[in-house]
């Protein structure tokens, strides 16, 4: 009977998928200074961003056939060295895209109307300085016709880019591997329009956008640091629902406290999980908990697919 070992939680329709196939499912987590003793008894791990999968532990369970990523980023796992050792990775990238690209939006409508700030100062001085705040929060701006910047046009910045069209602002995207054609909205009643989108440059998309949200995999260095804050527009808002890393934290800080930046949205961070403290305490920060793909809709299509993979792995 193969046994699989949800550490990070699986959706309860994914379990039972699992289940009803034949499969034993564990879901009480196991520290991470436990993991390896624990994993000699099972024959596959589903993960989500908590869960390291590092060579240490692959080399400790040879066992170990599968580990599943609920989710789209696997920095936390040595994707290439399982593999090398025949172990198969696989994870869920489209399951939660349009939750991420959601988030991204609460984060830009949170700072344009400086609600990051207002939610901090009204519990203590909205009874007392009602009208000094509604002074300084008097000066919000709009998102239609503004310019999102979309820096990795995967799938979440694809479905970032469609929210944005949806709501009428334009999009710059920049990738990689350069994207032409078009993204097809789909609206209420059956409605569905194409919008053509194609990719531009780096350079263009952080010199001429009035707002950048990053979707890229991990990278060896910040993608935004202070050169690319220097060229952005004044009063730029920026959003990372993607990973910790490929933002220069202190250079966010700096752009903020001079107003290059006007505000960020920050759902990932270096030092998860225990953040830089300037970030946490910035008025002109929005905060989220890494909660991107935490939807009750996401997670229930990450679990069906995870427990789809699985079953069609271990049934080949």
């Amino acid at each position: 009977m193969i046994r699989i070992l949800a550490n990070d939680g699986i959706d309860p329709i994914g379990k039972s998928l699992l289940e009803e196939a034949g499969f034993v499912v564990d879901t009480e987590t196991v520290p991470q200074d436990k993991l390896i003793e624990a994993l000699q008894n099972y024959d596959g791990l589903t993960v989500r961003s908590a869960t390291k999968v590092r060579k240490d532990v692959i080399d400790a369970c040879p066992n170990l056939k599968l580990i599943g990523r609920g989710g789209v980023g696997m920095d936390n796992i040595d994707v290439e060295y399982a593999r090398e050792k025949g172990i198969a990775v696989v994870n869920t990238p489209a399951a939660s895209s349009l939750s991420v690209a959601e988030l991204v939006f609460a984060h830009l409508f949170t700072g344009v109307r400086f609600l990051q700030d207002a939610n901090r100062k009204m519990p203590l001085d909205g009874n007392t300085q009602f009208n000094s705040l509604k002074k300084a929060y008097a000066k919000g701006i709009e998102l239609k016709g503004k310019t999102l910047g979309v820096i990795g046009f995967g799938r979440i910045g694809r479905e970032t880019a469609k929210v944005a069209l949806r709501l009428g602002m334009n999009v710059l995207a920049y990738d990689l591997f350069p994207h032409t054609g078009s993204l097809t909205l789909d609206f209420a009643g059956g409605v569905s329009v194409d919008i053509p989108v194609a990719t531009v440059s780096l350079e263009e998309v952080i010199r001429n956008s009035d707002f950048i949200t990053l979707h890229t995999p991990f990278a060896e260095r910040p993608i935004l640091a202070a050169a690319e804050f220097d060229q952005m527009k004044p009063g730029v808002g920026i959003v990372n629902c993607s990973r910790g890393g490929i933002i220069n934290e202190q250079d966010l800080i700096d752009a903020l406290d001079s107003g290059k930046v006007s505000f960020a949205g920050l759902d990932v961070y270096d030092n998860e999980p225990t953040p830089l403290a300037a970030l946490l305490q910035h008025p002109k920060i929005s905060l989220t908990p890494h909660i991107g793909a935490a939807t009750n809709e996401a997670q229930e299509r990450i679990g069906v697919e995870l427990a789809s993979l699985i079953i069609e792995h271990f049934n080949k």
